[in-house]
C-alpha cells in the first residue's frame, strides 16, 4: 500500500497519476482538511503535521509514502527522510524544468503557495535556472482554498473562484508566445491542475499548462520497482480519510477519480 497526503483534496491530482501509473496498486489518501490549507501557514505547523501524519500512515502499513504537497515537500520531506531512512518518500516539486524545456519566448509564470514560493527548497530549485530564463513569480492567496470550496458546487463558490483565479493570473502580467510575454505557466500547487480549464482560458490558448502529476506517478513507479506488487485483483483499491470533515474529499474524489468511492473522518490531533 502507497500512504498519498495533502493538506486537502489537491493530491488527488497526483493520485489520478499515480492510478494511471500504478493501477494494481492499493493506496490510502489523507487529506489533512482539519489543519489545512497549508500554503499560508508556517513552517513549524507543517512540518509537525507532516510528521504527525507519517507516523499514521506507517502505522497502517503504508510501504511508501507520496507528499502531494508543494507546499509540505517544501517545508518537511527533507525531515521525513532522514527521519524515516527506511521509507521511499517521494515528493513534488514546481515544474520550473519541464517549463524551461517548452518555452520559447524565455518567460515562465509560476504559480504556487507563499509557503512554497518562501522555501529554501525552491529558491534551490530556482536558482540555476535563473540566466536561461525570466521566471515570474505569483503567491496565490487563497486559491487552494478556493477551490476546495468549489467542489461541493454551489454558485457564489464557484464565482468566487473564478474571481481569484483571475486575480492571480493577470498579476502575472502580459500572456502569450510574442516577444517579453509569459508563454509557459507554472501550476506549482497539487489543487491546481482542477481548474486548469479555467486558468487555461484565463491565461490564452497559446500559453502552456506545466504540472507535475505524471512525473512524481513515474518516479513513485521507478522507487517502488522491488516494492510494488499486483493486488490479487488485479485492481487497486483506494481507501480515503480526511482529518476534517470528509464530504468535500468525497465530492471530489467522486467528480475526478470514480464515482463510487467513499470518504472516511479519522481523528489526527
Amino acid at each position: 500500500m502507497i500512504g498519498v497526503y495533502d493538506s486537502g483534496i489537491g493530491g488527488l491530482s497526483i493520485l489520478q497519476a499515480l492510478r494511471r501509473e500504478l493501477p494494481e496498486q492499493d493506496f490510502i489518501y489523507l487529506a489533512d482538511s482539519g489543519h489545512g490549507p497549508y500554503g499560508e501557514r508556517e513552517t513549524d505547523h507543517v512540518l509537525a503535521r507532516a510528521r504527525r501524519i507519517t507516523e499514521h500512515l506507517r502505522g497502517r502499513g503504508v510501504q511508501a509514502l507520496v507528499v502531494a504537497c508543494n507546499t509540505a515537500t517544501a517545508a518537511a520531506i527533507e525531515h521525513l527522510r532522514s527521519e524515516h531512512p527506511d521509507l521511499p518518500i517521494i515528493g513534488v516539486e514546481p515544474a520550473l524544468k519541464p517549463a524551461l524545456a517548452l518555452s520559447r519566448s524565455r518567460r515562465i509564470g509560476v504559480l504556487a503557495t507563499r509557503m512554497t514560493l518562501a522555501s529554501d527548497k525552491f529558491a534551490r530549485l530556482l536558482e540555476p535556472l535563473r540566466e536561461q530564463a525570466q521566471f515570474v513569480l505569483r503567491a496565490c492567496d487563497g486559491l487552494a482554498l478556493a477551490i476546495e470550496n468549489s467542489v461541493q458546487g454551489s454558485a457564489q463558490a464557484q464565482a468566487d473562484l473564478l474571481a481569484c483565479a483571475s486575480e492571480h493570473v493577470q498579476a502575472l502580467g502580459e500572456l502569450g508566445t510574442g516577444s517579453g510575454q509569459i508563454d509557459t505557466l507554472v501550476l506549482g500547487c497539487t489543487h491546481y491542475p482542477f481548474i486548469a480549464d479555467q486558468l487555461q482560458a484565463l491565461a490564452g490558448s497559446e500559453v502552456c499548462l506545466v504540472d507535475t502529476g505524471a512525473p512524481v506517478a513515474r518516479q513513485t513507479r521507478s522507487r517502488l520497482a522491488d516494492l510494488a506488487a499486483p493486488a490479487p485483483s488485479g485492481q487497486g483499491h483506494i481507501e480515503l480519510i480526511s482529518t476534517g470533515p470528509s464530504e468535500g474529499l468525497q465530492a471530489a474524489a467522486r467528480r475526478w477519480l470514480a464515482p463510487d468511492l467513499h470518504a472516511s473522518t479519522v481523528g489526527l490531533p
